[in-house]
């Protein structure tokens, strides 16, 4: 029977081409999408299990509150920890819980100047860590002992990619690097390189050795801030335990101090890259919310896709009645019947699927492009995808499939060979709510992605508060050489004519940047305590940024106390050290790592970071020379390739030791945004396929509507109608349904979008015709797949049509 229902289900496809090829590329479109998204949301769901003891490994959260702003019996809110931390933690931590087995803690990325013979190059992803990395994370080590290769001081430990550039395809273990033209690093280890899909990345392990011998004072300091913490935990040892031990532990080894609260939390790295709302995150981290959109995004495009089955199929019901009456005659079962149109449901899903491998082997380098992950067509042949390409034909046949089944299969053979049989309304009824549903979520997907579009063109555009555009940023890694001489080097690089101006600091908006602990004078006269975020400037960092003063002063060379004694904050930071008026603050007292004067200024708040934060507390203070990083040039753009050539030949005069690395501040600056654009990207590419499926039902549909009234058709133009007329009636139904599918989609789709802005400090907001705009081309695109349908049958000779009777 089998071979049968296989046989007949063949004939049946074949005979109706254009109905097979509708159905069978809907749903490989839709499976393929299905696929791609999976494959996405599976990457984003893999973020560092690739340890071994991944279950066991956690993280260490701390929280900083100033004990007078903040209710000691309230714990801090997720919001209020970060992951970046102080040194002293870890011994701490190791002393007094036993359950820790190991305990690793790393530093902030660095930016070092490697050289091997002739080679030099500014690198970043320079980390400090502990021998004990190894123990924790499963980095697989190439070459070295894993035990001691971070052990002794000035041990270097590079990626295998790091390692090619320098050495080759030798084994780098036993070479030397040398760093920043000073001391030289023996390459003790070489280890594969950081999978994509962890939130811990890095070019090369540095031993904390090394930085125990540059910097000894600051391991016993709580209040320096640079280090982030992991732990492996026991085996059969509840995370619970040690949490409830917290408060004992901090007032035990947390130097007592009124003006600060301070806390941990401990953080699985489960929770790490998805998860987490702590601040300060050591690496990327993924959007919970995008997974989920995604995720229901691929099950309406399936949804879609099998709404188009089930919509064509119960619409040639007319067709297959009298098969299923003459089958009912010769004595065929229900059941049977059943079966049989199940295995034509389940032979197109076959069908679709092996499609669908085929498109999604085509599309994967553009969605991996456009996401930013490594997704190839190997993924197709993993143990968590093969086994769901294997059941899906069954399934989707099964899905699609059995209410056509059910209804073809219930035929009385009597009513259907004499001729009495007609299509119910209870069917026609059930295309048209399927209908609905499908651009129901067209319209949705259409204006989801014109609002994702508007809140990236609004972050590009927002006005920032500083110059961005005409900014040229370059990165010397605070060389030493370089800050001693700086300003003599900003004064020769000024000599060209295309630099309007210059100036030097640590970070520019958009970098990464420490915070401080500042103390300003309150109204009261006392001196109040926070922790703002820190910017080191020179005297021209204001100016050529053409920030704003909201009162006060900038920083000048004509007074010689602004060097060490004093002090410019912003808006923000105004209001947090108890002020409403910029006026006011100017003048008050502040201390700050090792430094005292008085506040000169407050600029007005600017934009330092991404818009998806509100502008934070900010202090700028004047950098002592050895803290600075960049220079930052306005230039004009007029001969921009003659620019850069000349100033990278006067870089390399006045700095021949080190590289020419620049960038244009507002395109680094928006690299922050890349995560957005690629989830709109994305969004836009689905929404348009699910547009795309959608019309190939509609266009299935509409054509077998048109069919069953040729007749009508024939009748009307030989009364009179025009080809308008005629159009107008076959395309209006259509219509109307689209239109209730637009009231639908509209508040769904408006409280959907509002939940995902609330992501953004800065956001649009959602306009009616935004959704009004969706509608409309709803409406358009449905016209077009129906109108092309209706003008050729309009068109068509009635004689013919009457003639068929």
């Amino acid at each position: 029977m089998l071979k049968n229902y296989l046989k007949i289900a063949w004939r049946n496809l074949s005979r109706k081409k254009a109905y097979s090829a509708i159905n069978i590329t809907g749903l490989a479109i839709g499976i393929t999408c299905c696929i791609l998204i999976m494959m996405y949301v599976q990457d984003e769901l893999s973020y560092d299990r690739y340890n071994t003891r991944f279950d066991r490994i956690y993280r260490v959260t701390h929280a900083y509150r100033n004990a007078k702003n903040a209710d000691r019996n309230v714990a801090p809110s997720p919001e209020e920890y970060q992951v970046w931390g102080n040194a002293p933690t870890a011994p701490a931590l190791a002393a007094d819980f036993p359950q820790i087995e190991k305990i690793v803690q790393f530093t902030s990325p660095n930016t070092f100047l490697l050289e091997h013979g002739d080679k030099h190059f500014q690198e970043e992803g320079m980390v400090f860590t502990d021998s004990t990395v190894f123990d924790v994370f499963s980095w697989k080590m190439l070459a070295g002992n894993p035990k001691q290769a971070l052990v002794a001081p000035n041990s270097i430990v590079l990626t295998q990619s790091l390692a090619r550039k320098y050495f080759g395809d030798q084994n780098p273990v036993g070479k030397t690097l040398r760093v920043e033209n000073q001391e030289a690093f023996t390459v003790t280890g070489m280890i594969e390189d950081v999978p994509a899909n962890s939130h811990l990345t890095f070019q090369a392990l540095v031993s904390m050795t090394t930085f125990i011998k540059w910097r000894p004072e600051i391991f016993n300091e709580w209040g320096y801030i640079d280090f982030y913490t992991y732990f492996l935990l026991a085996p059969h040892t509840n995370i619970k335990t040690l949490a409830a031990k917290i408060p004992d532990y901090v007032s035990r080894h947390y130097p007592k101090n009124n003006n600060d609260l301070y806390t941990i939390a401990f953080e699985p790295l489960s929770a790490a890259y998805l998860h987490s709302k702590a601040q300060r995150q050591p690496g990327p981290t993924g959007s919970l919310s995008n997974v989920y959109i995604f995720s229901m995004i691929g099950i309406f495009i399936l949804l879609i896709a099998c709404i188009n089955f089930v919509n064509l199929s119960t619409a040639r019901s007319m067709e297959r009645a009298r098969e299923v009456g003459v089958r009912k005659a010769v004595g065929a079962y229900q059941r049977g019947l059943i079966y049989q149109f199940l295995t034509e449901s389940i032979l197109i899903s076959f069908a679709a699927v092996l499609l669908s491998v085929i498109l999604t082997t085509i599309a994967l380098p553009f969605i991996s492009e456009i996401s930013g992950k490594p997704l190839n067509y190997k993924l197709l042949l993993s143990w968590k995808i093969t086994p769901i390409l294997a059941i899906m034909p069954f399934l989707l046949g099964l899905l699609a499939g059995t209410y056509p089944a059910w209804v073809l299969s219930r035929f009385r053979p009597v009513e259907v060979l004499k001729g009495q049989f007609r299509s119910s309304n209870k069917g026609v009824a059930l295309r048209k709510g399927l209908v609905v549903v499908q651009f129901s979520l067209s319209v949705a997907l259409i204006a989801g992605t014109m609002i994702v579009y508007s809140q990236l063109r609004h972050m590009r555009s927002h006005t920032l508060g500083f110059r961005q555009d005409q900014m040229l940023v370059i990165d010397y890694g605070g060389d030493q050489k370089v800050n001693e001489s700086v300003e003599a080097i900003k004064a020769a690089l000024a000599e060209n004519p295309a630099v309007q101006s210059i100036s030097a600091s640590r970070a520019v908006p958009g970098d990464f940047y420490p915070n401080g602990t500042t103390h300003i004078e309150s109204r009261s006269g006392d001196m109040k305590s926070e922790t703002p975020a820190m910017y080191e400037i020179d005297y021209d960092f204001i100016p050529v940024y053409e920030i704003k003063m909201a009162a006060g002063r900038p920083y000048s060379r004509n007074f010689p106390v602004d060097a060490e004694g004093s002090l410019l904050i912003n808006e923000a930071a105004m209001k947090q050290y108890g002020y409403s008026d910029p006026q006011e603050i100017v003048g008050k007292r502040f201390e700050q790592w090792g430094r005292k004067g008085t506040v000169i200024g407050v600029v007005k708040d600017f934009n330092y970071q991404s818009l998806h934060k509100k502008v934070e507390p900010l202090a700028m203070r004047m950098a002592p020379y050895q803290s600075l990083n960049k220079l930052s040039l306005r230039i004009k753009t007029d001969h921009l390739s003659q620019t850069l050539k000349a100033l990278e030949q006067r870089w390399r005069t006045l700095v021949p030791h080190r590289p020419f690395l620049y960038s244009f501040l507002d395109q680094s600056f928006n690299k922050q945004y890349k995560q957005d654009a690629r989830f709109g990207e994305l969004f836009a590419a689905f929404a348009a396929l699910t547009i795309l499926i959608a019309c190939l039902g509609l266009f299935g549909l509409a054509t077998y509507t048109t069919e069953q009234r040729v007749k009508e058709i024939g009748v009307r133009k030989v009364m009179g109608a025009s080809v308008t007329n005629i159009v107008t009636l076959l395309s209006s139904d259509f219509v109307k349904l689209v239109l209730i599918a637009i009231l639908i989609a509209t508040p769904a789709i408006w409280w959907a979008m509002q939940e995902w802005l609330q992501g953004f400090a800065y956001r649009v907001a959602i306009q009616w015709w935004m959704i009004g705009i969706a509608g409309v081309l709803s409406v358009m695109t449905a016209l077009l797949t129906v109108s092309l349908l209706a003008v050729k049958a309009a068109l068509m000779n009635p004689v013919k049509a009457l003639r068929s009777e």
